[in-house]
């Protein structure tokens, strides 16, 4: 099916309710391409791979979680800016990203999807009475030591976690993909098992340590590859358009 670009952009942002969710980049339609849309690409990061993959894939749009124009960043169209941009342009291709509110959603959000695909069953939100908490508790099934844990992680993502052992078996567990270290002290003090996310600092070493928690550094990008897969499965079921998702692989 041929669908205009805009109707797709305004089913996406009222779908993920980008309206209501204020963030550090725009999110939605970032770069206007093309006026219809038949075939999209999606990913985790707007990267030149990922733009190299979809002009061979002959992509209408390309639909990621990491996007462009974050705050703070250099506003000059140069260098590697400009080279990304000038592929989208030459190739008429739009550009939609969503970063927050892909992270939130209750049906296809990287942290829904991710409990998912690793057994989680969610409780709620780390903090109580927020129902927009970036953060999510959960449990599973049964208790797991760290090791066994890990593997399973390690099994599901496709790559080895850094892993803090804490000193209790895991049942009770807090998680957010991406670079979420810094909510462990949250989770601590929720009493949780253990705290699951991407990315890790040296100071989330001791705060496992001294808590007691297990701690888990399971990638970025590996924790995040899941919420825009599912938004895109999303959009071609309900505009029978076609879907191709694309892995740039990032030890990160």
């Amino acid at each position: 099916m041929t669908l205009p670009l805009m109707t797709l952009v305004r089913e996406t942002d009222r779908y993920l309710d980008v309206a209501s969710i204020k963030d550090y980049c725009p999110n939605g339609l970032q770069v206007e391409g093309r006026s219809t849309v038949s075939r999209i690409v999606t990913g985790v990061t707007a990267s030149q791979a990922l733009l190299d993959a979809a002009v061979e894939a002959k992509a209408d749009a390309v639909l990621v979680h990491h996007g462009y124009f974050w705050k703070n960043e250099d506003a000059r169209i140069i260098g590697m800016k400009q080279r990304r941009l000038k592929t989208l342009l030459a190739h008429d291709i739009s550009l939609l990203a969503y970063h927050l509110p892909l992270d939130l959603h209750p049906e296809v959000g990287n942290n829904i999807q991710l409990a998912r695909r690793l057994g989680i069953t969610v409780h709620e939100g780390l903090e109580p009475g927020n129902s927009r908490s970036i953060v999510l508790r959960g449990s599973l099934a049964e208790p797991i030591d760290a090791a066994a844990f890990a593997r399973h992680v390690a099994s599901i993502l496709g790559r080895e976690p850094l892993v803090i052992e804490g000193t209790r078996p895991i049942e009770q567990i807090a998680w957010c993909t991406g670079g979420a270290q810094g909510y462990i002290d949250q989770a601590i003090a929720a009493g949780v098992d253990a705290y699951l996310t991407g990315e890790v600092s040296e100071q989330t070493v001791h705060s496992a340590r001294e808590s007691g928690i297990s701690f888990f550094a399971a990638g970025h990008h590996a924790t995040e590859r899941y919420g825009v897969q599912a938004l895109g499965e999303y959009l071609a079921a309900q505009f029978d358009l076609e879907h191709l998702f694309i892995d740039i692989p990032n030890p990160a």
